[in-house]
């Protein structure tokens, strides 16, 4: 067996030094399996953040049943709420990794998610639970939404370039998964796990051992690296390039839609068809929404891949398409109150975004790589593992607006048309921004 150019050390607290993914020899002897071990514990943890993240996008179609009386708009605003909050924590989520070290953030990230599930729990057992608290309790749930910034950033460091877009794209769908299951386990505790009863309560404390599972699991088996130390050079020049902010358009547009749609989806479809939509699993009806998570996460990888080899930006042009295509017909067919039509082409939607999140956060390190080398001064790694927590950050208020879109569309017209015209503009918008950067003769054209 060849020797470690570079050989590990381990220290104290589970500290590797020396960490060079690039390093061949290295990544053959050790790297490879130090970095799938972390990438499990990753994904574990990041799933039961994207859990949480979305626990009241499904909880709100419950409460009008469970005594709660509250307006279409207030029932918005708790969806909404999550996502404002999780997209602003991941500004500084970005940054904990580098200064406390993925494994241990992880472990804490992991146990602040006690808190939404338990208050969530709190908060619903008594249907005169006051409107504002309940948005403070919804907000804690944002909690969730920030521990995919420092997970991506952690483990863009485990990985060499050629293998960052899988790697990559298998984190965030781990995570995306877990919007997926709690919009099909939540039904299903709720009622099936309370003998036919509303049980609210289950929706939040369902989550509890396993959050503690995930903890211990960081704790045994992750690393911190002592190369991913605080960057506060590779920050401030990130924040200079124009592309960071590009590139966060673009994830808006991709990443923003896939958590705004699958937040507001089972309600899309209360509204539009009725409670009762779905499939019977004893007294309970389960919706369908959890459809949307589910392929939007099963895309992004594979997303991811296809920019591998074909080009993010080639890509990320050709799922705007679908997009504005699948925005477009479902704004034509509403009228025509068909469900199987509703949930295809939402569907398409949604395997579009999921593919669009792959390739779009693909595109980042590629984009960085190439300025730094044109330009020099701080490394593209440095810049690119900086980005890529902002960039989600910035693309998550996408979470929000897109809740708030359908219901200031809601509010004018009595119906969703109005924001799906919205949404197509946005789209096209976008496909011409991403051509235009990075697709038009005398631009990066491989990115």
């Amino acid at each position: 067996m060849a020797l470690e150019t570079t050989p590990l050390k381990t220290t104290t607290g589970r500290w590797i030094h020396h960490w060079n993914a690039e390093d061949q020899q290295q990544w053959e002897n050790s790297g490879r399996a130090i970095a799938k071990r972390n990438l499990a514990w990753s994904i574990a943890c990041e799933f039961l953040g994207f859990v949480v993240w979305q626990l009241w996008s499904i909880v709100v179609v419950y409460l009008p049943a469970a005594g709660f009386h509250f307006s279409s708009s207030e029932l918005f605003w708790l969806i909404s709420m999550p996502s404002l909050v999780g997209a602003t924590l991941r500004l500084p989520y970005t940054f904990m990794v580098a200064r406390f070290g993925g494994r241990n953030w992880t472990i804490v990230s992991a146990l602040l998610l006690l808190l939404p599930t338990l208050g969530l729990a709190a908060c619903v057992a008594n249907p005169g639970t006051p409107f504002g608290t309940m948005l403070a309790v919804a907000a804690l749930a944002g909690l969730g939404g920030g521990n995919f910034a420092s997970s991506m950033a952690n483990i863009t460091y485990f990985f060499p370039a050629r293998e960052k877009g899988w790697a990559l794209g298998l984190n965030a769908a781990g995570g995306n998964l877990g919007a997926a299951v709690a919009q099909l386990m939540v039904p299903v505790a709720v009622t099936v796990f309370a003998a036919g009863t509303l049980n609210l309560k289950l929706a939040g404390l369902l989550w509890v051992p396993l959050i503690l599972l995930a903890a211990w699991g960081a704790w045994k088996y992750m690393d911190n690296l002592a190369s991913a130390r605080s960057d506060i050079a590779g920050s401030l020049a990130c924040l200079k390039e124009p592309h960071l902010w590009v590139l966060a358009l673009l994830y808006v547009g991709t990443f923003g839609s896939f958590i705004g749609f699958s937040a507001v989806f089972p309600k899309l479809i209360v509204d539009t068809f009725g409670p009762h939509v779905g499939f019977s699993l004893g007294a309970a009806t389960i919706s369908l929404a959890f459809l949307g998570a589910l392929v939007g996460s099963l895309a992004r990888p594979y997303g991811g891949r296809l920019a591998d080899r074909w080009g993010g930006a080639r890509v990320t042009v050709a799922c705007f398409a679908v997009l504005a295509l699948a925005a477009l017909a479902q704004m034509w067919t509403l009228p025509m109150h068909s469900f199987p039509l509703f949930i295809s082409l939402f569907l398409v939607l949604f395997a579009a975004a999921g593919a669009g999140n792959g390739s779009t956060y693909r595109m980042i390190p590629v984009v960085f790589a190439i300025r730094a080398h044109s330009q020099g001064g701080v490394s593209a790694a440095r810049q690119a593992s900086a980005a890529l927590g902002i960039i989600s950050a910035l693309g998550a208020y996408g979470g929000f607006l897109v809740p708030q879109v359908l219901n200031a569309s809601r509010l004018a017209t009595g119906g969703y048309g109005g924001a799906f015209t919205g949404f197509v503009g946005a789209y096209l918008l976008l496909m011409a921004v991403t051509w235009f950067a990075y697709l038009r003769p005398s631009t990066m054209g491989t990115v």
